[in-house]
């Protein structure tokens, strides 16, 4: 007898519509899986045979044919044991498939029967829901992932024969409903803050700039400067992440498997801080199958490279493309994949080899450039802010005074990102503006021209790094609740080119 069930297969970050076609007849007893399954979907023969024994069904006799259609696209991982073992229950006539045609199943089966947690569950949702499906079938602990998901019913599974009995009418789920507006209510940043830096002001400052028009950021300092205590606060004066925001994080988290067990949602914006060490594909994402890397799971969040320098020149080489577009395509064998990875970039790095600063430092000259020389013009040009963070003082370290918190300094970026929404209406903010956009709001009075035009040349600026600039003056003139540019936002914003002016050479 032949059986179809729906499934679901990812393909980057999305999820395409599988059916599981099972048919069994005469023949001698066995299986054979077709369709382009990959090493995991081939093994769940053996999983489902199990599973379906210990569950209190009989073992499928006689020749089985398991089709995953459409036959071109790769299936990958175990989350097609559920829908396999459902078919063969239905192909074998054990289960009457009174609702199977209405659900999309998703689940990896333990061999007592049980329905393990499965990657992708939210996209698959995204993908029934498109598809006009009622529901999804999915694990338990997936179930309130799945169930952000508007308009589809989400049935938490625990077991096979639980699945069974729902499909066959004999047994009511209740679906999982989760209030997507209280899972922002919770911040999971709660401690840390702001306020617990010491000192620094200037560099805080400089940072609220970065927040406040969505631009990359380079700290300078020596060891035990605060780069990295500030660099992981950064993410706390970010506006909050929106619904679609949100959501299409979690998109990426889950297909990466990221997220804990029975989390619903994405909300706070990710942090992420690969170490030096880390390969093109950990950073980038691919491995023989493209996969989401450290970029693209960034995405709508911060990405902190400490010790830039440190990094292999290919791996940061291959950033300069996510960073000037906001998304990474990937190319292999199996496939090509676009991954989004529209994240703000913060590094640190020490000024001289050895850490000190260029006057208290025993690096000569060479030395210190070819240090330098390791992070690529190109990509400097990127980074719109070179921020210097000096050595604390003792005064600043044991004062009592109170620093502004994190709370304070986000409302102040809110209200530019606002103001920026309002001019710029389809973009995000000041540093994803284009030429077009740039002329129309970035524009200068005579002198200011004249100002930067010195500028340039003293420093010997790129084209490039002249749009950083404009882009960081009109980011500061927002803060200022400002109108146009002026010369003092575009003093500040130059003086934030510190490697521009080979400060350390």
């Amino acid at each position: 007898m032949l059986s179809k069930v729906r499934a679901a297969a990812l393909s980057g970050i999305e999820a395409v519509p599988v059916e599981v076609e099972v048919n069994n007849g005469p023949g001698e007893t066995g299986t054979v899986i077709v369709g382009l399954p990959d090493a995991a979907v081939r093994e769940s023969r053996d999983r489902v045979g199990t599973a379906i024994t210990n569950g209190g069904y009989r073992f499928a006799m006689g020749w089985t044919t398991i089709n995953l259609a459409p036959a071109d696209i790769k299936k990958e991982g175990p989350s097609f044991d559920l829908p396999i073992a459902i078919g063969l229950l239905a192909a074998t006539e054990q289960i009457e498939p009174g609702r199977l045609e209405d659900f999309v199943l998703v689940g990896e089966l333990a061999l007592s029967g049980e329905v393990r947690p499965v990657k992708g569950a939210l996209p698959i949702a995204l993908a029934a829901k498109a598809e006009g499906r009622r529901g999804v079938l999915v694990p338990e602990a997936n179930a309130p992932e799945a169930a952000v998901v508007d308009g589809v019913e989400v049935i938490p599974i625990k077991n096979l024969r639980e699945a069974a009995s729902f499909l066959e009418g004999e047994l009511d789920i209740a679906p999982c409903q989760v209030d997507t507006k209280s899972l922002f209510e919770t911040s999971a940043n709660g401690e840390l803050d702001m306020a617990d830096v010491k000192g620094q002001e200037g560099v805080k400052r400089a940072l609220e700039i970065a927040a406040a028009g969505g631009h990359n950021v380079l700290l300078i300092g020596p060891p035990g400067s605060g780069k990295s205590m500030l660099a992981k606060r950064f993410a706390t004066i970010l506006p909050p992440l929106t619904l679609p925001e949100a959501l299409e994080t979690t998109k990426i988290h889950s297909v990466a498997g990221l997220l804990a067990g029975g989390q619903a949602l994405v909300t706070q914006r990710p942090f992420r801080a690969p170490h030096h060490t880390a390969s093109d594909a950990g950073l980038l994402g691919g491995n023989i199958n493209p996969s989401p890397g450290e970029i693209s799971i960034a995405h709508n969040g911060v990405l902190f490279l400490d010790e830039l320098p440190e990094f292999k020149r290919s791996v940061l080489e291959t950033m300069r493309q996510p960073l000037e577009e906001g998304r990474v395509t990937i190319s292999r064998a199996a496939g090509t994949m676009t991954f989004p990875s529209s994240f703000m970039l913060v590094a640190a790095m020490n000024p001289t080899p050895d850490g000190k600063m260029p006057a208290e430092s025993r690096s000569s000259p060479r030395e210190i450039q070819n240090y330098l020389g390791r992070i690529s013009g190109p990509l400097l040009d990127r980074v719109d802010l070179h921020i210097e963070v000096p050595a604390v003082k003792f005064r600043e370290m044991t004062s009592e005074a109170a620093s502004e918190s994190s709370s304070v300094v986000r409302e102040r970026v809110i209200a530019a990102r606002q103001r920026q929404h309002d001019r710029l209406k389809s973009i995000p903010c000041n540093a994803r503006m284009n030429t077009r956009e740039m002329r129309q709001h970035c524009a200068l009075a005579d002198a200011d021209k004249e100002l930067l035009r010195q500028a340039m040349d003293e420093l010997q600026l790129s084209a490039r790094a002249y749009d950083r600039i404009l882009k960081t003056a009109r980011t500061i003139a927002d803060l200022d609740a400002a109108d146009t540019i002026n010369a003092a936002h575009l003093s500040e914003a130059i003086q934030y080119r510190t490697l521009d002016r080979q400060l350390w050479g």
